[in-house]
């Protein structure tokens, strides 16, 4: 492409400091360096892990920065060294890289790396290094992604090629919610068929983790969320049930332990809450009960009493739903194109990148499920 090897100027919604609308700027980015492809991103959804580091973590070494970890492109151009991608490739951002040399890709247990900005800056949210400036400031990119950008940078390693059928508007979802929650039932949970389920919180993560256990076999899925709303989103998914916590007198975990003679085997946390965290363990049956955290939080302990654990249950987490990400990515719009897995059922609205902040707004007040904005004509 002619703009290849030369810096582009576009824009982009730029947070410069937490707590803050995002400003639509014109921005530089660089050309992409060695193992480095520059993409055009084309849509890019909101997801509640931008509002955390805006509005929650506010880490003052994180800023500026430009949001968006959910998005779906074009490469536009590659780096020296990068053989994977070509101009033209359809290609979703990668918050987690996927190296296959470290001793985490080369195991079957985890899909950590230990490359990428998450190896020690995972408090700040970004690594140190970024191709992007703006009024003669570096600004930093957000989970190695920002797709809240009509180009971006990503070494070779954090980006995963997909099906060039893929619909950009759709399948970006798959660039972190609906990956994180599916996968969390299906390959952390091991949710099995048979089994009885409960999910905290349904927002994308949570109606995902729903479908997984769906996927998985599951047959009763309980939908637990404080928003009565939701009832009828959850049933879309494969819920069999919806319990709203303020509808009960009882702790949550009491009110499913009654509704499942002793509690559910499998619960997925998706809300981020660490006082959620200890209902959906204490929700599990004793002796084999398993439940996975999956809400993004890093801000408080989380605490429960020794005897839920020494009595059988198990209490693990689950980092991007546990898939290999430039493995799994491709594989999951496979299954989009398949019709094995939904996206379009959880997008409410569609705007534009001018409209970031009003997007931002509907997920603050639960107002959406996914806002899908259009960032660069394909």
């Amino acid at each position: 492409m002619a703009t290849a090897g030369k810096v582009i100027k576009c824009k982009a919604a730029v947070a410069w400091e937490p707590n803050k609308p995002l400003v639509i700027e014109e921005i530089e980015v660089a050309p992409p360096q060695a193992n480095e492809v520059r993409i055009k991103i084309v849509a890019t959804a909101v997801c509640h892990t931008d509002l955390y580091h805006l509005f929650e973590s506010m880490h003052k070494d994180g800023f500026p920065t430009v949001l968006g970890h959910e998005g779906a492109g074009i490469v536009e151009s590659v780096g020296p060294g990068v053989t994977e991608f070509q101009p033209g490739d359809k290609v979703i951002p990668l918050f987690i890289s996927q190296c296959r040399e470290c001793r985490f890709c080369k195991s079957p247990k985890t899909n950590q790396c230990e490359k990428g900005w998450a190896a020690d800056r995972y408090d700040v949210m970004s690594a140190t290094d970024s191709r992007f400036t703006c009024k003669g400031k570096k600004v930093l990119q957000f989970v190695g992604t920002s797709t809240f950008s009509e180009y971006t940078v990503i070494n070779q390693m954090a980006v995963a090629k997909i099906d060039p059928a893929a619909p950009l508007d759709k399948v970006c979802l798959l660039g972190c919610g609906i990956c994180t929650g599916y996968g969390a039932a299906v390959n952390t949970a091991k949710v099995e068929p048979g089994s009885t389920c409960a999910v905290f919180g349904l927002g994308a993560v949570g109606l995902a983790a729903v479908m997984g256990c769906k996927a998985a076999g599951a047959k009763r899925i309980i939908a637990v969320d404080i928003n009565p709303e939701k009832s009828e989103k959850a049933k879309v998914f494969g819920a069999t049930d919806f319990v709203n916590p303020k509808d009960h007198s009882k702790p949550i975990s009491q009110v499913l332990s009654a509704m499942t003679d002793g509690g559910v085997d499998f619960s997925l946390e998706c809300v981020g809450n660490v006082g959620v965290m200890r209902s959906a363990l204490e929700s599990c049956v004793k002796g084999w009960g398993v439940s996975v955290l999956v809400g993004w939080t890093d801000l408080s302990d989380v605490a429960t009493r020794p005897i839920q654990l020494i009595a059988g249950r198990t209490w693990k987490g689950s980092l991007f739903g546990g898939f290999k990400s430039k493995d799994g990515v491709p594989q999951m719009v496979k299954a989009y194109l398949d019709k094995k897995v939904k996206l379009d059922e959880f997008i409410t609205h569609n705007m534009t990148l001018a409209q970031v902040n009003d997007a931002i707004e509907l997920m603050k007040h639960g107002k959406c499920i996914r806002t899908v904005l259009s960032v660069s004509p394909q």
